[in-house]
């Protein structure tokens, strides 16, 4: 061999071992983890998740399942709502399975568990659809997106629906991170109606008897309008017993926001009753969500479903984010690229805020409709509440 060959040969080996250079580009991959928890009390909430990942990263990429030229590798893996597990699954992740970004995951206390996991390993964790407000708030870290919607705008949504005058309030929670931000964030955004007592139950609890008794004891002397607010995740059949208890003899109302389909069939017992919700197949009307419910019903012989569209929302942000960088997934690149991107998603367009990465996305007034046609109450829309009619708060001291 010449010593020009044998020069070339030797820069060529060189170049070969070098970390995430030729290799990579060789490998011609972007890989991400997608992890929920699909076992455990969210089950349903994770599938959807997962569907809704799939199907868009479907649409984001025209089919191609590729983007800037680059195939899109997902590995999927299951927290089963545990924090430890949740943690240990991303560090596996991003260190074994050396993928480029994650998604994840659906409960809060496994989504806070990760977040420090991002920020050792200094790689991208979309968060989607935990909603505590410490993940981008007192736990955030520059690493974190969330296309999920926050407690604070849940909070602030139905603010706007229930903050009137002469209303006085009770809260009936789950004893966790989901539950009592959600609290402290409606709390923290009525201006005029009046919270007069909060109620934690434990996150599996089968019985709020208790609870709603005392919640009855302080509400039914009261005047004007009484709104029990029931902020709860998983199954609504436990908060939703309250209704056997005969609040309405006290001239007690309940109120809450929006969840999962099957859920939904619960609020047929509350005509008329309004809140503010994330997301439902009937309600926005933009090109993404049209070829949502079409490919679903294609697909499933159903709707797609409160979290399907947030899957399909954080699918999006990633795919969008790497056609922005040509497929260069140098995680200070892909920051910089998404501090201030808007895409659009099922609900619209989305903005990824600078400040705290957390996505502004509008939110829906509804009230229920008994329609005989459908198995569970239908969520009509009052009005769309526009990301900036919601001055949600800043809270990671960035």
């Amino acid at each position: 061999m010449s010593r020009r060959a044998l020069a070339l040969s030797s820069l060529a080996l060189a170049a070969a071992a070098l970390p995430g250079t030729v290799s990579a580009q060789a490998k011609g991959e972007v890989k991400i983890a997608l992890i929920s928890g699909k076992t455990g009390p969210l089950e349903a909430y994770a599938k959807q998740t997962v569907t809704g990942f799939m199907m868009g990263l479907d649409y984001a990429t025209g089919g191609t399942m590729t983007v800037a030229g680059k195939k899109i590798v997902v590995i999927e893996k299951d927290d089963q709502g545990k924090p430890d597990l949740g943690k240990n699954l991303l560090a596996a992740a991003y260190g074994d399975d050396k993928v480029d970004l994650a998604v994840g995951t659906t409960g809060s206390g496994v989504a806070l568990a990760m977040l420090p996991v991002a920020e050792e390993y200094k790689k991208i964790l979309i968060v989607e659809p935990a909603v505590a407000d410490a993940i981008t708030g007192e736990k955030w870290n520059k690493y974190i997106f969330r296309t999920g919607r926050s407690s604070s705008q849940d909070a602030l949504a139905n603010a706007i629906v229930l903050d009137k005058d002469n209303v006085s309030v009770a809260t009936l929670a789950q004893d966790y991170a989901f539950g009592r931000d959600g609290v402290k964030a409606l709390k923290d955004s009525l201006k005029k109606t009046k919270v007069v007592h909060e109620e934690y139950v434990p996150q599996n609890a089968t019985d709020i008897t208790a609870a709603a008794q005392r919640i009855f004891d302080k509400m039914k002397g009261l005047p004007g309008r009484k709104i029990i607010s029931i902020i709860w995740a998983g199954n609504l059949a436990v908060p939703f017993k309250i209704i056997d208890m005969e609040p309405k003899r006290y001239g007690i109302e309940l109120a809450t926001g929006g969840n999962i389909l099957p859920a939904m069939t619960l609020y047929k017992r509350l005509p008329g009753m309004e809140g503010a919700l994330y997301y439902y197949f009937g309600i926005p009307k933009n090109p993404v969500n049209e070829w949502l419910v079409a490919n679903h019903y294609k697909q499933f012989k159903s709707p797609p479903d409160f979290f399907t569209a947030g899957g399909m929302s954080a699918a999006i942000a990633a795919v969008e984010a790497l056609k922005k960088t040509g497929g260069d997934t140098n995680t200070n690149k892909l920051i910089a690229t998404m501090e201030g991107m808007s895409f659009e998603t099922p609900k619209g367009k989305m903005t990824f805020r600078k400040e705290d990465h957390q996505a502004m996305q509008s939110m829906y007034h509804f009230k229920i409709k008994v329609d005989p046609a459908f198995d569970w109450g239908v969520p009509e829309l009052v009005r769309e509440i526009k990301p900036e009619e919601m001055q949600v708060p800043i809270r990671n001291k960035r």
